[in-house]
């Protein structure tokens, strides 16, 4: 059974009140659901509580899923809501310091930069991933969206239009924006 035909008769049970279904949606996405979060929130008590609040606010909002897009699409949008609207609660944006051990093993590149050898390499790569989480931080919304749909959850450029409400081609250029300002701040590393 494909993916997404799994996701859609589950999504249906649960919209029928078969909580059991729900659950298994939980558990098929809670991991990437808080990796998600972890992109925006460092501490990790409050990414677990900003997960289960994302999860709460999908359930409640079930029955006004229509199918449009795929569920994962719909949960993504709602959990980049739900982390969003806590951190303006609490006063804060992303944070632009340097990225912490677990924000960088939590991300593709982190243990891929852990492989290397040589204390120069080792602070080398970690100059990489502080460099690209800093360039990530300081993009605007919209890109920082595209580039982490695209990049970190490898989401099709159609899907992220759904996700982000807007024509694809203006998904592809804001990819390539977000590319090029992280490029230009990795360049005099890479130098």
């Amino acid at each position: 059974m494909p993916n997404s035909q799994s996701d859609h008769d589950l999504v249906t049970r649960a919209q029928l009140g078969d909580a059991r279904a729900f659950d298994l949606l939980v558990l098929k996405y809670q991991q990437r659901v808080a990796q998600l979060i972890a992109r925006y929130l460092r501490d990790s008590s409050e990414v677990l509580d900003v997960t289960q609040e994302a999860f709460i606010k999908a359930y409640r909002a079930l029955p006004n899923f229509r199918g449009d897009s795929a569920f994962y699409t719909w949960l993504y949008r709602i959990a980049v809501n739900t982390v969003k609207n806590h951190l303006v609660a609490k006063g804060r944006r992303p944070p632009n310091d340097d990225i912490s051990t677990d924000v960088a093993e939590q991300t593709e590149w982190g243990g891929k930069l852990q492989d290397t050898t040589t204390p120069e390499r080792l602070l080398l790569a970690d100059e990489i991933a502080c460099t690209v989480q800093r360039a990530l931080d300081e993009l605007p919304d919209e890109l920082r969206t595209a580039i982490l749909l695209r990049e970190f959850e490898g989401m099709r450029y159609e899907d992220i239009a759904v996700a982000m409400n807007c024509p694809v081609g203006t998904v592809r250029s804001r990819i390539f924006r977000a590319r090029e300002a992280i490029a230009k701040q990795l360049q005099p590393l890479l130098d």
